[in-house]
């Protein structure tokens, strides 16, 4: 969601529709959790999914929030003019950029080693979008809510690499990409 908030009339985009948000985090865990072979992994994806929906429903109320009183002077200053005669002030899922949300920035491969770097790859991108709208919102409460999610992308982080060894170590050489030897035969 490209969203303008205000501060102190200071300005900074919050992303949730795009390729590292809230809302491809939550459709790609839900979605991988089908083809996960090992209920503990299903449970954790299913349950940091979940989460994430909480996530995007607070940033959607951040954003509300902060872009309900605009006039049409901030909007149109703030570059969300074109934003604004689409949507109004609704809650449109879209990157930084404009763009809207596309399945097509999510991975889902099926494979759980595959999906599982994936997912630890998605929430260090979700941290550093975090950490660089800290570095341009002076907003205190706006600062403490968006620090916690940054927390809870860490948390998820550490999950999801609970996860990979857990699937590792349940992996036997029929399935393990990197120990089956018919990998390597030649037909």
């Amino acid at each position: 969601m490209k969203y303008v908030i205000t501060s102190d009339y200071k300005y900074i985009f919050l992303e949730s529709g795009g390729p590292d948000g809230e809302l491809g985090a939550s459709l790609r865990y839900l979605s991988q959790r089908f083809s996960m072979p090992y209920p503990e992994l299903k449970a954790i994806l299913t349950d940091i999914g979940t989460e994430e929906l909480g996530h995007l429903e607070m940033i959607g109320a951040i954003v509300y929030q902060l872009t309900k009183n605009l006039t049409p002077e901030e909007i149109k200053k703030a570059g969300f003019d074109d934003y604004f005669v689409d949507h109004t002030t609704g809650i449109y899922p879209t990157s930084a950029s404009g763009q809207p949300y596309t399945a097509s920035s999510m991975a889902v491969k099926g494979d759980p080693i595959t999906d599982l770097h994936e997912d630890l790859a998605a929430e260090q991108k979700a941290r550093t979008t975090y950490d660089n709208i800290l570095r341009f919102c002076d907003d205190p409460d706006v600062k403490d809510a968006i620090r916690f999610l940054r927390a809870r992308e860490v948390v998820h982080y550490q999950r999801f690499g609970e996860g990979l060894r857990i699937c590792t170590d349940k992996l036997n050489s029929k399935n393990f990409y990197a120990f089956n030897p018919s990998f390597d035969k030649k037909k």
